[in-house]
C-alpha cells in the first residue's frame, strides 16, 4: 500500500484494517480497527487529518481529504461509496455516502444521514441524524435545506452566504483566477517533498 509522509506526518493503519495496494495515504492519516480502503481510493491529510473510524469502508477511487481548519473526521460504520468526495467534513456513525456524492468543507452529519447517488451537501452544511439528501439533490445551509439541483437561485440564496470560497480556498469572492491558482499551485506544490514509507 503506497503510504508517504507529508508535512512530516505519517499514516496509521491499524493491523486488522486493510488498505488495497494501489489505495493512497497521504500524511495525517488514521485508519482504524476492521476499517477497508479499496482500489484507487486516496486519503490525503494536508496540513489536518483524515480519520477513519472503525469498520469503515472508503469504496474504489473515492476521495477524503482533512485540512487543517477543516478535517475529514469519518466515524464507525459508514460506507462511502465509489468515486465519492469527502472533502474536510465530519460525519457521524453509520452513515451511507452512495457512489459520486460530494461533502465540502465545513459539512457535518450526524448518525445515520445517506447522501445518495451524485447529491450534494455544500460548504458549511449542518443535517441532522438520519437525514437523507435524494439523489443528485442538494443539501445548504444550517439547518440544512434540502433541494432539487433545478432550483439554483433558492440554492444559491442560502449558499452565497456560506462563503465557499473563504472556507475552500481561504480567499474573497471575486479573488482573480490567477491569484487563486497561483495560492493554489504553491500549496499543493508541497507534496513534491512527500516522502514514501
Amino acid at each position: 500500500m503506497p503510504l508517504y509522509e507529508h508535512r512530516g506526518r505519517r499514516p496509521w493503519v491499524h493491523p486488522s484494517a486493510y488498505v488495497a495496494p494501489t489505495a493512497v495515504l497521504c500524511g495525517n492519516v488514521r485508519v482504524d480497527a476492521d476499517a477497508r480502503v479499496l482500489f484507487g481510493a486516496v486519503l490525503t491529510a494536508e496540513d489536518g487529518e483524515v480519520h477513519v473510524g472503525r469498520r469503515c469502508v472508503v469504496m474504489e477511487n473515492a476521495l477524503v481529504r482533512g485540512r487543517a481548519a477543516h478535517p475529514a473526521q469519518i466515524g464507525d460504520d459508514v460506507l462511502i461509496g465509489p468515486h465519492a468526495h469527502v472533502n474536510g467534513a465530519v460525519v457521524g456513525d453509520g452513515c451511507f455516502l452512495a457512489t459520486g456524492c460530494a461533502l465540502f468543507p465545513g459539512a457535518r452529519l450526524g448518525g445515520h444521514v445517506e447522501v445518495r447517488i451524485n447529491a450534494v451537501v455544500h460548504t458549511n452544511t449542518v443535517l441532522a441524524a438520519d437525514t437523507v439528501v435524494p439523489i443528485g439533490w442538494v443539501a445548504v445551509g444550517e439547518p440544512a435545506r434540502i433541494l432539487p439541483p433545478g432550483r439554483h437561485d433558492d440554492i444559491w440564496a442560502v449558499q452565497r452566504h456560506l462563503d465557499f470560497p473563504a472556507t475552500v480556498y481561504g480567499v474573497d469572492r471575486g479573488t482573480s483566477a490567477a491569484e487563486l491558482m497561483a495560492r493554489q499551485s504553491r500549496w499543493y506544490g508541497e507534496h513534491r517533498d512527500d516522502r514514501p514509507l
